[in-house]
Formats: C-alpha cells, sequence, structure tokens
C-alpha cells in the first residue's frame, strides 16, 4: 500500500494500447477490448520467456515474484517488457498458500483489489458453470427430451472457496417418475472447464466454439451430450463477454502485467490466457510469463496443451529454485501446508542439498526435453550461505542448464534481477529454439499418458482403473484421441505420492479417473485421489484478514 502508482490508462498508453482499447475499472484496473487484435500482430522478434520451479514447498519457490522481478529488470534495460500472469483464487486466499501478486519489491499493484474480486471474471467464470449444470438437471427434470443417461452427469458446481464438505455430495433428480441418485460434488473454480476455455481461447469465436463443445453427461444410447444439446452455448457467451478480455495492472515499479484467468496446474493447465500472452506479444519485446507449481505440473502442460493451441514457442525457460525448496526434496524434513517452517531449512545443509538436487536436476532435464533452454534461478533468501549458493549453482550447469543466476528481487525489484535479466537477453539472441512436444496428436491417449509418466515423472508403469480404462475406450471410440491430455496429481512430489521426495523412479502412476473437456480441448486423468476441491488447513490465513478504520484490507501477505 506504500507503492506509488500510475494511472492505468497512462500505463496502457505507454505500451501502445489506444484509449478505445480499454475499459476502466476505477483508476488502476483495466480491461483490453479484443478489438485490439483486429489492429495488432504477433512481433516476430517477440521474445517468450516461460518461469518455471522445481518441486515446490507449500511456501512457495519464489516463481511470481521472480517473474515480476525480471520483467520490470528488462524494463530497466532499455527493452520493452510486460509481464503475464494469473489472477488469484479466494480459496488459496484464505487457505494456505496465500496471495499471487508476488512480495516485496516485486509484487502487483493493485494488490488487494487484485487477490480479492478483481473485475469479476473467477465470478462469471463460475455463474456460467453453474448455470449449465442448472440448465441440465432441468432438462432431464422437465421430460428428458435428449434421453440423457443420469448417472454418467459429469459437470459438477464449483465455488472459488476450499470447502472439503462439498468434495462428495449426493442428491436426487427425477426423471420419467423415477428418482435417482446423483454422486458428485463441488470443485473449485480454478479446476472448472469453463476456466480452462477462457485460459485456451484464442478469439470470442473460439471461445465460443469451445463452449458449443462441453460435453456434460451421455444418453442412455452412448452418444456424447453437448452444451449446444442443451442450446445452453450462446448465454455462457453472454456471461463471459466480458471475462474473456484480459487484464491490466502494474507492477510496484510500473512495468505492466496483463494478469487473465487462474487454473491451478496440480488440477488443470496452470497458465494464463492465450489472449494475454497474444496481446503482450504483439506490443512487447520481452514476455515473461510463469506456470503453477513445479516444471513437471506447470511447464509440462503449458508446451503440450498451451503452446499446441497457442502456437507460440518459448525462447527459454527460467527455472526457479530456492536452497530451502532444494532441502526440502530430502528425507530430513517433513514439510506440510499451514504449519510453520522448520527452522532447520534456513540453516547451511549440504547434505540435505545432495539429496534433494535430484529434483533439480530432474526438472532442468523435463524442460530440455521440449527443446528449450533452461536458466536456473537462484531465490535467495537471508540464511543462505555462499558456499550452498555455488554449490548448487554448479549442479545446475551440470545438470544442463545454460547459467545460473542469484534472484534478490523480492528484495531489490529489478535492481536483484538484473543479472538474470542479462543473462536472458543472452540466451535469446539468436534464433528460435527447436521446440518438440513431448507426445504426437496422433499417439493414443494411453500413450500419451505413458509419455508424461515416464518420461516426466519417473514412472516404470501406469496402471488403470476400471473406469479409467472404460474412459479410455469410450473416448477413443467417440474421435477424442486426438486431445492432448492433462494429468491431474499432487503438486508437492513428481510422482504422485507426496511423500515421494526428489526425483522417485520405478514407481506405478495410478490413473482412477478419466475426465472429458471437449470444449477446452483435453482430457483429463486423475491420478490416485487427486482433489479438484481444496480443504483449508489448522490455521488458515484467513483468519489475519481484516479491514481497519481506514477502510483498507490487511492481512493479505
Amino acid at each position: 500500500m506504500a507503492q506509488k502508482i500510475r494511472e492505468i490508462g497512462k500505463i496502457a498508453g505507454a505500451l501502445g494500447i489506444r484509449r478505445n482499447e480499454i475499459e476502466l475499472s476505477g483508476s488502476f484496473k483495466a480491461k483490453i477490448d479484443l478489438s485490439i487484435l483486429d489492429r495488432l500482430r504477433v512481433r516476430r522478434l517477440s521474445r517468450y520467456i516461460l518461469v518455471s520451479a522445481i518441486t515446490p514447498t507449500p511456501f512457495g519457490e519464489g516463481k511470481t515474484v521472480t517473474t515480476i522481478g525480471l520483467s520490470m529488470a528488462l524494463n530497466r534495460l532499455k527493452l520493452k517488457a510486460a509481464c503475464s500472469l494469473r489472477q488469484s483464487s479466494l480459496g488459496p486466499l484464505f487457505g494456505a498458500k496465500g496471495m499471487a501478486t508476488g512480495g516485496g519489491a516485486s509484487q502487483l499493484l493493485p494488490a488487494d483489489e487484485i487477490n480479492l474480486h478483481f473485475t469479476g471474471d473467477t465470478h462469471a467464470a463460475g455463474m456460467a458453470n453453474n448455470l449449465l449444470v442448472s440448465f441440465l438437471e432441468n432438462d432431464v427434470f422437465h421430460g428428458n427430451h435428449l434421453n440423457i443417461d443420469p448417472s454418467t452427469i459429469t459437470l459438477k458446481r464449483c465455488l472459488d472457496i476450499s470447502d472439503r464438505s462439498l468434495r462428495h455430495i449426493r442428491y436426487g433428480l427425477k426423471t420419467d417418475g423415477r428418482k435417482f441418485d446423483i454422486d458428485t460434488g463441488f470443485e473449485i473454480t480454478a479446476a472448472s472447464e469453463i476456466m480452462s476455455i477462457l485460459t485456451l481461447s484464442r478469439d470470442l469465436s473460439d471461445m465460443r466454439r469451445r463452449l458449443a463443445e462441453i460435453v456434460v453427461a451421455r444418453t442412455k444410447s452412448g452418444a456424447c451430450v453437448m452444451a449446444r444439446d442443451l442450446k445452453a452455448d450462446g448465454m455462457l457467451a453472454a456471461i463471459l463477454k466480458d471475462a474473456i478480455k484480459p487484464n491490466l495492472v502494474q507492477t510496484s515499479e510500473g512495468t505492466p502485467c496483463f494478469i487473465h484467468t487462474g487454473p491451478f496446474a496440480n488440477v488443470s493447465i496452470g497458465s494464463s490466457s492465450i489472449l494475454a500472452d497474444r496481446v503482450a506479444l504483439s506490443l512487447c519485446d520481452y514476455v515473461v510469463t510463469e506456470s503453477g507449481f513445479g516444471a513437471d505440473c506447470g511447464a509440462e502442460k503449458f508446451f503440450d496443451i498451451k503452446c499446441r493451441y497457442s502456437g507460440f514457442v518459448p525462447d527459454a525457460c527460467v527455472l526457479v529454485c530456492s536452497l530451502r525448496g532444494i532441502k526440502a526434496q530430502s528425507s530430513k524434513f517433513r514439510v506440510l501446508p499451514g504449519e510453520k517452517i522448520d527452522a532447520r531449512l534456513l540453516k547451511e545443509d549440504l547434505e540435505a542439498l545432495e539429496e534433494g538436487i535430484l529434483n533439480l536436476e530432474k526438472q532442468v532435464g523435463n524442460v530440455r526435453l521440449f527443446g528449450v533452454p533452461v536458466i536456473v534461478a537462484i531465490n535467495i533468501f537471508p540464511t543462505d550461505t555462499e558456499k550452498e549458493i555455488e554449490w548448487v549453482a554448479k549442479k545446475a550447469l551440470d545438470a544442463g542448464a545454460l547459467d545460473c543466476q542469484v534472484s534478490t528481487a523480492w528484495k531489490e525489484g529489478s535492481a536483484g534481477a538484473l543479472k538474470l535479466a542479462r543473462s536472458v537477453v543472452r540466451h535469446t539472441s539468436g534464433e528460435k529454439p527447436d521446440f518438440r512436444f513431448l507426445y504426437g496428436a496422433q499417439d493414443s491417449l494411453e500413450e500419451k499418458i505413458d509419455a508424461i509418466s515416464k518420461k516426466i515423472y519417473g514412472a516404470s508403469c501406469v496402471e488403470y482403473s476400471p473406469q479409467a480404462r472404460e474412459g479410455l475406450d469410450f473416448y477413443t471410440q467417440k474421435g477424442f484421441a486426438g486431445l492432448p491430455v492433462c494429468i491431474a496429481k499432487t503438486q508437492f512430489s513428481l510422482s504422485h505420492d507426496e511423500a515421494l521426495k526428489g526425483a522417485p523412479a520405478g514407481f506405478t502412476l495410478p490413473i482412477k479417473d478419466l475426465r472429458l473437456c471437449a470444449g477446452a480441448g483435453f482430457v483429463l486423468a486423475h491420478a490416485s485421489t487427486m482433489q479438484t476441491m481444496p480443504g483449508l488447513p489448522v490455521s488458515p490465513r484467513g483468519c489475519a484478514v481484516d479491514l481497519n478504520v481506514a477502510g483498507e484490507i490487511t492481512g493479505l501477505s
């Protein structure tokens, strides 16, 4: 709140956005009208930088801070840069994780507004999703004209809060004079297919097409029932007419930030929108974006799903790590969400680093599988020692990273990320990398799941439940095998089991269920018992949030 903040119209003007192309939401936030797409084209020489990370602890490793700090440092080097980030969810904000706007000297402004209701996009996504469920059940109740089998309804309601009591619910649904008990549940809005559609749509007409193709159930004869069959796609588009427009805010140093959509990388694709990146790449020399959690979760989905639909090829990946995060990947520590950090993680411990460094090495290798060059950034904390930093830097280079730089962006803002920015410029000044997908569109769904499980996670084999096996067969039969795969799994391990630290290998990955997200354009595979509705920790962060007498929100950070 102590930071100086400029009017968003001035930020937009300096970026090259015309006044008739922004829709102001107060003085410091604006939406970008999609008419800008008719005027601008993606610059051929624009550089597209992805920020990813090692497997994170619940405390976070500084990925967003690094993304913001790097974008500000590139501007400090007189390069036109912006960052593109996801927006916050109220679930983690009031739960264990907290804000999604960075921190210290590298954060987004106005942080309190961005982290709370912002411009209402998440609310619109949730309303659209729940209205579609309502229309589906209404059709079944009033005569079931589409001959829907109620037991096959896959669409769940959603909320933008963490509430474990809503994970599993049962309710009655009447049709043909009979009552069916429906076993279902809620999921958090960030995990909904509507949110993924907003993320992956290239323009308004593409969103409209994707909404129509949402599969909500099957008929009694085994056909797919889509949103267009319910005549619901038009109203969904109407509800989302503003939510599809990217939002513009600024960093603590006035660097533009496009912030749009908020899917989680453990249960969804975990990236900001294609539209936000498309606008940014049309206006800037460098666009710095991030994917959620570690490279095994967010980066893999960024490359295999988002890049497949956007056509944008990343020039480099900045892989963020912290010394405490590497130590946490050893067997010496038990780190749980909502608990205080173990003080031993903040002490020099080369033995723990030696054990945990396997995770960094594996994540560097994971990114390189896609042909994307890696620059490691060590997010520095005051307790880190020079001996530890030098040791990790050498290991990063040995693992195949082009460079390893320390970052003090949290403390110093752009000044603390200048060395990292110079390294990014140096290593992206040549030809585009030889980017490649992990699997081909022509591969079967099982081959795609195998590729991710074995090459990225380190599994030796995949085990399918009968329900998952039926999904594989059905979606293949119905012509959806060409879609990419999104695996939902824990973010706290390369495997499906968060107790397995470092770089586990030789385990069996259990796939419990498959869900078709035809509108978003992928098949979602649930590994183990992964939940799409989080729960609150023992001591939720929301207990510290308050409103002071001046009307200012406190306790968000």
